[in-house]
């Protein structure tokens, strides 16, 4: 995923490649239809489509009856960006309609992959409004890699593109965010020490940390905080 993140494609073609190879220890028949979307994308940009469909269509008969929204969500992904140029317009237009409420990171791939094949069908007015939705979806979700493709894309479509503001939040890591909002709600550092299994010293040392990364000086101020992010 970080080589395909990175534009090295045929480098993520030969990682998720591995998990459609019988022969090799990374097979398995679920992580197939789990990542064909991913493989499908790596494929698409590293001269590998005839293989990709191949591998594709053997997928077809364990996809089909799924009930899991993310299979069924990268199989259209696949089929999308792997189909001949007569059939891929539907089938983008198709694989955004459905419903990828659960799934925003997969649906702003999906508008950016839309991105890239109308504009070398060269219609690039068009390529941008996909883009800008894959852009502020990006950021949302803060995939700092991609929300930066995405607005290259939109330089190259000829539309310049405001650079994200950092919140306050985002300063914070994983851990932080959630001593931090579990302090905001009334718990103590003993209590949230309790929950997040770790020492109560260990809490009070992100707490430390936590007030100058959000701009507050005491424990009240954290509500305001979390209510503005």
């Amino acid at each position: 995923m970080a080589a395909l993140g990175e534009g090295r494609n045929a480098d993520a073609y030969a990682e998720f490649h591995r998990i459609f190879d019988p022969a090799d220890p990374a097979h398995h028949q679920v992580s197939c239809c789990w990542y064909i979307g991913d493989l499908a994308e790596a494929a698409a940009h590293s001269g590998q489509m005839e293989a990709a469909r191949a591998l594709m269509d053997e997928l077809v008969p364990l996809v089909e009856h799924t009930k899991s929204s993310w299979i069924q969500a990268a199989m259209r992904f696949a089929r999308a960006q792997l189909a001949e140029d007569a059939d891929a317009d539907a089938l983008f237009q198709a694989a955004i309609a459905a419903d990828m409420r659960v799934w925003p990171f997969q649906r702003a791939r999906l508008l950016l992959a839309y991105d890239s094949w109308l504009r070398r069908q060269r219609r690039i007015s068009e390529s941008r409004i996909p883009l800008r939705a894959a852009r502020d979806a990006f950021d949302a979700l803060g995939a700092a890699l991609w929300a930066e493709r995405a607005r290259q894309e939109l330089r190259a479509a000829g539309e310049k593109s405001r650079q994200r503001t950092r919140e306050a939040w985002d300063k914070l890591s994983l851990q932080e965010v959630q001593i931090a909002a579990m302090a905001a709600k009334g718990l103590s550092n003993r209590e949230i020490a309790r929950k997040l299994y770790l020492s109560h010293m260990t809490v009070g040392s992100h707490m430390y940390r936590i007030f100058p990364k959000l701009g507050i000086t005491s424990r009240g101020q954290l509500i305001a905080a979390l209510s503005r992010a």
